[in-house]
């Protein structure tokens, strides 16, 4: 099988190949846009992103499964939160789709995606390290080491490919 990712981060590549243990896979990695803003500012703008990066790793990969997973934040009671979501699409199928953890950030941070920074550099300021959306991820920051990024996606992937799984268990 041929499971085409739609980035080229490893945090996130990290967590596709991770869920996929147990399977015969060749995985494939590909820069597919969003095409979303460079920092989603609802769930819904998130889901967007990660189901357009799926869609679009499918068809450029030419694979059997597209994955896309998209970090963004969500607005909820005052406070920003962290979100994450993810897609699975098949050829001729509406993409799976599963969302995951959630914290809501420090109010400097949010503060500054509000004034339409990115979270990414906003990050690597704050902590003073060089690519962090690429390693532990603002989860990892602000969850004290408890849950990095890949840990983060690793939940919706195994959403994803249990979708998946069910899908084809139920339609042979």
């Amino acid at each position: 099988m041929k499971v085409v990712i739609g980035t080229k981060n490893p945090a996130k590549i990290k967590a596709v190949q991770a869920a996929f243990e147990g399977y015969d896979v060749h995985f494939e990695t590909r820069n597919t846009a969003s095409g979303v803003n460079e920092q989603p500012l609802s769930d819904e703008e998130t889901i967007k992103g990660a189901v357009n990066r799926s869609i679009a790793a499918l068809k450029e990969g030419k694979g059997d499964i597209g994955i896309g997973l998209e970090g963004g934040v969500q607005e909820h009671g005052g406070e920003l939160f962290l979100c994450n979501w993810g897609a699975l699409t098949i050829q001729g199928k509406t993409p799976f789709v599963a969302g995951g953890a959630r914290i809501p950030l420090p109010k400097e941070i949010a503060d500054r995606l509000r004034a339409g920074e990115e979270l990414g550099p906003v990050m690597d300021q704050y902590t003073q390290k060089e690519n962090i959306r690429k390693h532990e991820g603002a989860i990892g920051i602000f969850s004290n080491g408890r849950v990095n990024r890949a840990e983060m996606f690793s939940h919706v992937m195994k959403l994803l490919i249990g979708q998946y799984e069910f899908y084809r268990k139920n339609n042979k």
